[in-house]
């Protein structure tokens, strides 16, 4: 969102409107929505503050997104002498002090916080519907968003829908089922998918539209086993493709070549870092190029070798593939020589490119990014609509046509169009076809994030952490225990409310 936030905006509108407080301890926000807010200026601020703060540090920036990385398969510890709280996420052995959570639990509630408050503003504006619903729209998908993560990672959770005002009322917040959650966040998908404009000023991809709530309820509706209303939304999606700006980018490479344009094609809904920006509470503080970047490599490629994929992840990748070409680094630049990931000073394997290979405007380590991430891209809404069909249908030929879209990108090596990975057919048992396309989602979103997600509404933890096939086995996995997240101590401490822990913590 560069032509919307920029560091001294950001820094003002989350140090005045939000503050750097911990739901459990106090509100955030103790203003009265009334004196803050006076014009949809000041309710459309608010909403760039709710998005100032996902790209954070403690956010889409660093430790919650690579908590997800480290809980899949995909991704493993590299440099062993990282901080514990990462490997306790990697070997499913944390406890309920792990700072990770610790780190992005509150920021997730403050983002929730600044969605309330626009919200509460935009309706005490008494304003027509048609001038202040689509802003109403916008924060109710920024709280819905939020809620979509913090569900899936902790099940119940607080759910808070109103603008807090009154510090005694923290105290009586408890948790909130995991259904009723997920009702609540399709209620706000659905108005938002409503009232939300087909497209932004600019196009710009990090301000939601039409195409992103119906993604997202696709991907809603998707994780709770509701196919047909998974398919009905993506197939919505793809049938109104040109009227959002969407489409497969033709090379697979240009995603992740920052600084990438405002309106990427590809992209339904992104989060906007400005390259070489930082401010207070970690506020545009990119680091996950650093945090795959391989440790030792020349400057600008020299990172931190702390997430690195399994050798298995790599070597079970066909090299025909123009995707694995893009996704992992085996060889980089030390001490002047190309180097093969066998003499990597550090972590001896190959390493994610996707985010560290072209950082744009960053630091030597590729730490202040000018990464426009993909939340999620129109590749994903393709593969929805596979999986929804052939759940509700079987094998067919439509849900094959949407996967070779994919394939057919997959196969076009920066212009020169290759053979492989082949077209798929609607053959086959539904099991079957299922599997494949969960085996395309692996590919096409590896590293984005994603594949935690898949793992756990799929139920496929012991499958893929102790079956004889595992890509990174993990004898400590615990189904009872591991699809969820513990709740933070210093919550429960602070709010019994909150209780009972998740289970196995």
């Amino acid at each position: 969102m560069k032509a919307y936030i920029n560091k001294i905006f950001v820094l003002s509108v989350l140090a005045t409107l939000l503050g750097c407080v911990d739901l459990s301890e106090k509100p955030v926000g103790l203003l009265a929505p009334e004196s803050m807010f006076n014009s949809t200026k000041d309710v459309e601020t608010a909403i760039f503050g709710a998005y100032g703060w996902m790209a954070t540090e403690r956010l889409y920036g660093r430790q919650f997104v690579s908590a997800l990385m480290l809980r899949s398969d995909m991704e493993d510890i590299g440099d062993r002498g990282t901080p514990a709280e990462r490997q306790q996420v990697n070997d499913f052995n944390m406890d309920d002090n792990n700072n990770m959570v610790n780190q992005f639990w509150p920021v997730w509630y403050q983002v929730i916080s600044a969605a309330n408050a626009a919200i509460a503003g935009a309706e005490g504006l008494n304003l027509p519907e048609n001038t202040i619903n689509p802003l109403i729209a916008e924060a109710r998908f920024v709280r819905a968003f939020s809620y979509f993560h913090l569900v899936q990672v902790f099940g119940d959770i607080p759910y808070i829908d109103y603008f807090i005002s009154n510090p005694a009322a923290v105290k009586e917040i408890s948790k909130t089922p995991a259904a009723k959650v997920y009702e609540q966040i399709i209620i706000d998908l659905e108005f938002a998918k409503q009232w939300l404009p087909d497209k932004q000023p600019g196009e710009v991809r990090s301000r939601a539209t039409k195409g992103s709530a119906a993604s997202y309820l696709a991907s809603v509706h998707l994780t709770q086993q509701n196919f047909q209303k998974a398919y009905t939304e993506a197939k919505w999606v793809i049938d109104n493709k040109d009227k959002f700006g969407y489409a497969l980018e033709a090379d697979f490479q240009t995603l992740f070549r920052a600084p990438q344009v405002n309106n990427m094609k590809e992209h339904v809904y992104d989060i906007d870092f400005l390259g070489l920006q930082s401010g207070a509470g970690g506020a545009n503080d990119d680091i996950m190029p650093a945090m795959t970047g391989v440790r030792g490599g020349d400057a600008p490629r020299s990172g931190w070798s702390v997430i690195v994929p399994s050798q298995k992840v790599y070597d079970t990748w066909d090299a025909r593939d123009y995707r694995k070409k893009v996704s992992f680094d085996d060889s980089l630049l030390i001490a002047g020589k190309l180097a093969p990931y066998t003499v990597f000073p550090n972590t001896k394997r190959p390493h994610i490119a996707k985010y560290a290979r072209f950082a744009g405007n960053s630091n030597t380590e590729g730490r202040y990014s000018d990464h426009n991430y993909a939340a999620f891209r129109y590749a994903e809404v393709l593969l929805i609509a596979a999986e929804a069909s052939a759940e509700v249908n079987g094998p067919n030929a439509e849900a094959a046509g949407y996967i070779n879209q994919i394939r057919a990108r997959a196969r076009n090596w920066a212009g020169k169009q290759t053979a492989f990975p082949a077209d798929v057919s609607a053959t086959g048992t539904k099991a079957d076809f299922i599997d494949m396309v969960m085996e395309e989602r692996r590919l096409e979103l590896a590293f984005e994030y994603k594949r935690w997600y898949d793992i756990k509404r799929r139920n496929l933890g012991d499958a893929v952490f102790k079956g004889a096939n595992s890509l990174e086995p993990h004898a400590t996995f615990s189904a009872a225990r591991d699809y969820l997240m513990p709740l933070p101590r210093v919550e429960l401490q602070v709010n019994p409310n909150l209780g009972p822990q998740n289970p196995g913590y």
